[in-house]
């Protein structure tokens, strides 16, 4: 693990995604259907991770206390370079100043139906880093490959091929009714299917032309 803390390589506002990915609406099926959601998502279903969450490589996160298990949502960090409000499918990687590595950490909850603030935003749950990569160097976001460690040992795999709505369709439609700023970042999706870690552990997130993030998890022995 980089022992070395670094600040986040983003100053803007960042907003997760989720059930932007094809395995997670077959493992919700019907569900979606049904009270409370009442039918499957038309438009990205978005969600805030305030700046009291960010924090950059080497950084170690506190659990909230009573916690002992949060999941591990690894996923790619779309940085915006310029304003972006209604932009385009076809053009709308030209707002993008490039791509970093994050993981969206959240404390277990069987609903996902308005993600909550407790358990989506408590400090430090969205580690980031360790830079943010230019656009040019990453042709294909959709092309990339995210992997999840936990102490070294890999966890999790997920290629962002099976994105709903890839990179260039999920900035259309979210700008279509919002505007995104410089330093803005935009998750390209979390899982609903995600392995977990607890006090003590190391983990890490390496996106193979991105970088490779580490943190560390403690407890709060408060």
């Amino acid at each position: 693990m980089n022992t070395t803390v670094t600040p986040p390589p983003v100053s803007g506002l960042v907003y997760g995604t989720i059930l932007n990915d094809r395995p997670s609406l077959e493992r919700m099926g019907e569900a979606l259907s049904q009270p409370p959601y009442g039918k499957p998502p038309r438009a990205p279903v978005l969600y805030i991770k305030p700046y009291n969450t960010h924090v950059g490589t080497g950084s170690t996160v506190r659990l909230p206390r009573g916690a002992d298990r949060v999941d591990l949502g690894a996923t790619l960090g779309v940085v915006v370079g310029a304003p972006a409000a209604r932009l385009s499918e076809a053009t709308a990687l030209d707002a993008v100043a490039g791509y970093t590595a994050v993981l969206d950490l959240s404390l277990p909850s069987a609903s996902v139906y308005r993600p909550p603030v407790r358990e989506k935003c408590f400090d430090g749950a969205c580690p980031m880093g360790p830079e943010v990569v230019a656009r040019a160097a990453v042709p294909d976001p959709s092309a990339l490959t995210v992997r999840t460690f936990v102490n070294g040992a890999e966890v999790a795999v997920r290629r962002l091929s099976d994105l709903v709505r890839p990179v260039p369709r999920l900035l259309a439609d979210v700008t279509e009714f919002m505007t995104l700023n410089p330093g803005d970042v935009l998750l390209a999706g979390v899982a609903l299917d995600l392995p977990q870690a607890g006090p003590g552990d190391r983990v890490a997130v390496e996106i193979a032309g991105v970088g490779r993030l580490d943190i560390m998890l403690e407890g709060d022995a408060r």
